[in-house]
């Protein structure tokens, strides 16, 4: 893995490989709900997610974040695409051919209150 561009980033990198580990079998979440609890940006959860280690990719349950309308990402690589329908298949997970989820109860919404923290300072 490259080295991080701040200590700000490394933090955040951190936050979401711990909430994406967090995430139950048969459950996704959205770049959205994680990014809303940890009070950033979607596309910053996208980033750390889009460059995830090869390590990273085999050990996290990363197919089980999906876009903010519940959908497989059409922008993914479509072989990356269809690894990760087949995965949330194998959990049990219905999904239609625009890649939709068809489980709203399975949307799991991160543990614990709102992050209200400034990344860019030492953390206590």
């Amino acid at each position: 893995m490259p080295k991080p561009k701040s200590a700000a980033f490394a933090r955040i990198r951190a936050e979401v490989i711990r909430l994406v580990a967090l995430i139950p079998e048969g459950k996704f979440t959205t770049y959205g709900s994680i990014a809303v609890h940890m009070n950033v940006m979607a596309r910053h959860v996208a980033f750390v997610m889009s460059r995830l280690t090869e390590e990273e990719s085999a050990t996290l349950p990363w197919h089980r974040v999906v876009s903010a309308d519940a959908r497989i990402s059409p922008k993914m690589d479509p072989l990356l695409a269809e690894t990760q329908r087949a995965r949330l298949e194998a959990e049990g997970m219905s999904i239609n051919a625009a890649g939709f989820i068809q489980c709203d109860e399975a949307h799991f919404h991160s543990v614990g209150v709102r992050r209200s923290i400034r990344w860019s300072q030492q953390p206590d």
